[in-house]
This record gives structure tokens, sequence and C-alpha cells, in this order.
């Protein structure tokens, strides 16, 4: 019992990381014009890197220490806390409709997840691997292709294409991540640690492109829709190679596969409802104090002032540089 009352603590605290991080992610996305290398020189984007790592690893220790089906369903918490955390921390009202967005995505996935079986019945091994990578690579070309094309002329299909790429590849590092445990579990040898370095190395590649794809994802997308997508991606398309790859099955047979379909069905009107709550507070007026500057990219970036914070988390983490106004300097004189 004490092991799974730790357990359920950490995945509450590894879905605050998870949502503090989304929180800054969205706001650095938000006020801040697009710039390639540019959140690479900011303290602010690190500090949300670090916030979702620290994530990561309570999650992880979480499952070390609970059942899956305990602690995945507490991933949904995710969803849960960021909008109560965004109207603390950034001053940004909850809407009822995002309410009731959350409230749908939040049971169709924990229904889902309780249904989907836990234990592999074998490893992936060497083929499955290759046939696991080529399809994710196929499936990130694939969503990042739409965002650029059919996401150029609707903002909301983009930054939901980002975020469910961003939702693969954390699913598929979690897969390969499973893989290299249950490889380490059954041999420590120097053969067996040389053998999963091609994997381990794939690992960050997956890492660091989910956390390119979410970061691009909160340009122009808001905040619930893009965390919503990633949220339900990343365990659906986990579960899905589960059963696919590794031989995982819905739990209670027939029944429970129905009830699985049904709660994928709620989880996809959840994330409707989101997404409309999103592009409609796009489309509100904006209030007096917010401001936009024209950036080079698909659209304007809109620069929203920064709600009161308290404390060294204002400082450290929210505090916007002031916008700086570019001159030309005067000609000099023969």
């Amino acid at each position: 019992m004490n092991a799974l009352m730790a357990a359920v603590l950490l995945s509450l605290v590894s879905a605050v990381c998870y949502a503090t991080a989304a929180i800054v992610q969205e706001r650095l996305a938000a006020t801040t014009a697009p710039s390639r290398y540019g959140l690479l020189r900011s303290p602010r984007w690190w500090g949300a890197v670090a916030l979702n790592s620290t994530g990561a690893v309570l999650h992880v220790g979480a499952l070390g220490l609970g059942p899956l089906t305990v602690v995945q369903p507490l991933g949904v918490l995710t969803l849960v806390l960021a909008a109560p955390l965004a109207a603390v921390l950034v001053n940004r009202p909850v809407s009822a409709a995002a309410w009731h967005g959350i409230v749908i995505v939040s049971g169709g996935l924990a229904a889902l997840l309780v249904l989907t079986g836990s234990t592999p019945a074998h490893a992936l091994g060497g083929t499955g691997q290759l046939a696991l990578a080529g399809t994710v690579a196929c499936a990130l070309a694939l969503l990042l292709l739409t965002a650029t094309t059919a996401g150029r002329r609707v903002r909301m299909l983009r930054s939901v294409s980002t975020a469910a790429a961003a939702g693969v590849a954390y699913g598929a590092a979690s897969v390969f991540t499973k893989t290299v445990a249950d490889i380490w579990d059954t041999s420590l040898s120097p053969s067996a640690l040389l053998a999963t370095a091609p994997v381990l190395l794939l690992i960050g590649v997956l890492a660091a492109a989910g956390l390119a794809a979410s970061q691009s994802s909160y340009r122009g997308g808001g905040l619930a829709a893009p965390l919503a997508t990633t949220t339900v991606v990343n365990p659906a398309f986990a579960a899905a190679v589960g059963i696919v790859m590794l031989g995982e099955s819905f739990r209670y047979g027939t029944p429970g596969a129905v009830g699985a379909l049904l709660a994928g069905a709620v989880t996809a009107w959840g994330l409707f409802v989101l997404a409309a709550d999103s592009t409609g507070d796009r489309d509100r007026p904006q209030p007096a104090g917010a401001r936009r500057i024209p950036a080079k990219g698909p659209g304007p970036v809109v620069i929203r002032a920064p709600g009161r914070l308290s404390g060294a988390l204002h400082q450290a983490v929210l505090r916007m540089p002031p916008v700086r106004q570019h001159t030309r300097e005067p000609a000099s004189r023969r």
C-alpha cells in the first residue's frame, strides 16, 4: 500500500511538472517572434525542458512502484491541472467549454487506458524495432507535411498536426525505452549494452523531435488543444504498438474492445470541443493590453501581456524581456 501511495504521489507531481512546462512553452510561443534557434538562448525554455525531464523521470519512478493500470490513467491529470495552473500563473480565465472538453478527454482517455492490457506477450525484437522505426518516420513525415501545407491555410490544423507528431514521437520513445529496460533486465553484459546503443540514440532523437514539435504546436494554437492532442496521441500510439506488435489485447475480451472504441470516440469528441474553444478564443477581440507585432512566418504573432505572478517564479520563468524597436540609423554626413 505504501508503494502504491508513493506511485500516486509521483504521478501527481509528474503531471504538475508536465502541465507547468506546457504553460511556459505556450507563453513563449505566444510572446516571442518565430526564430529557428532563438529558444536555445532562452532560460525560460530550458526551464520548460527541465520540467519535462523531471516529469518523465518521476513518471518512470511511478511505473517502478505501481501497476501500469494505475499510473498511466493518472497522466490525464496533466490536462486537468493545466487550465487551473494557467489561471493562477498567467491570469488566464478558463472557459466553460474548455472545462467541458477537459472532462470529456480525461474520462475517455482514462477509460481507454484502463481497458488496455498492461503486460506484453513478448518483447520487441530487432525486426520489430526496424519496422516500428520506419512506421514512426513515415507518420512523423506525414504529420509534418500536413502542418506545412494544409496548416498554412488552417492554423488549428497546423497546431494539431504538430502536436500529434509530438505524441507519436513520445509514444514511440516510450516503447523503445520499455524494450531497452527488458533487455537490461535480462542481461547487463557489455554485449547487451552495446546492442542497445542504437536504440538509446533513437530514443534521444525521438525525445528531441517530440519536444520541438510540441513547442511548435503552441504557436497560434493556444494551450488546451495542443496539450490535449499530445497527451492523447502519446498513450494511444503506444497502446496501438502494444496490441499490433507486442501481443497485448484489450481487457474483458470483446466487451472490452467495444468499450475501448467508445472511449476513443469520446476522447475524439473532447478534442473537438477543445479545438473549437481554442479557435473561438483567438477569434474573440483582444483585450486593451494585447499587442500585435508583425513577424516573418505564416501569420502575425499575438503578443499578450503576461499575467501577474508572485516572487521568483515570475522573475525566473515568465517575465518577458522588453520589445526592442528597430530603427534605421541616419546616414552619415559626408
